[in-house]
């Protein structure tokens, strides 16, 4: 009697779970079924490029209000010209303070972003001049394409080149942040002094 009760339960069991499969495959083919985390499926958030009834132009993607600044970002208000250059020598001080770490990072990007043209030493000297190329002029002997002694350039002038280049000189705004470029310009008046 008691192998009869298991058979019947076996049973009982057996025909539930194919009952359960028969129903549940005859659901909706579209259906991916349960889902773990629904809001990773179906998000509240908008996206760009979404119309958006929170807005007066039904827009998603808006534009920054103006005057904002990105977060990270630094605000450089100089013009790329010569009364720029010349604005920027006048008010623009080094942010970072000078020790041996920033000197040592300053040297590390002047050896790899500047020396091609400079020379390690910054006397106007790297390989790219030596395959033809002109020479820019030393940061301790040379003389400025825009007037004066190349070592008497202060912070303003320094980044403003760095930011927008001069003559043969790209800018390196797109490979140097800001606080790399004053790290630079540090390592710039150690070379002015040799």
């Amino acid at each position: 009697m008691l192998a009869m009760n298991k058979f019947k339960i076996l049973g009982i069991t057996a025909i539930a779970i194919a009952a359960t499969v028969v129903i549940t495959s005859c659901k909706d083919k579209r259906s991916t079924g349960w889902e773990y985390a629904p809001n990773m499926y179906e998000h509240i958030a908008y996206d760009p490029d979404q119309p958006n009834n929170n807005f007066k132009d039904g827009k998603t993607a808006q534009v920054p209000p103006a005057g904002t600044i990105p977060l990270g970002w630094t605000r450089f208000d100089y013009p790329n010209t010569h009364d720029g250059y010349e604005a920027a020598s006048a008010e623009v001080k080094s942010p970072l303070p000078q020790t041996p770490a920033n000197l040592a990072d300053g040297k590390q990007l002047f050896t790899s972003f500047c020396s091609p043209c400079h020379g390690l030493n910054g006397q106007g000297d790297g390989l790219v001049v030596q395959h033809g190329f002109p020479p820019p002029p030393s940061y301790s002997k040379g003389q400025s394409s825009r007037g004066g002694a190349m070592k008497d350039l202060t912070d303003g002038k320094i980044y403003h080149t760095i930011t927008y280049g001069l003559n043969a000189m790209g800018s390196y705004a797109s490979q140097l942040a800001p606080e790399e470029r004053w790290k630079v310009i540090m390592y710039v008046h150690h070379l002015q002094t040799l």
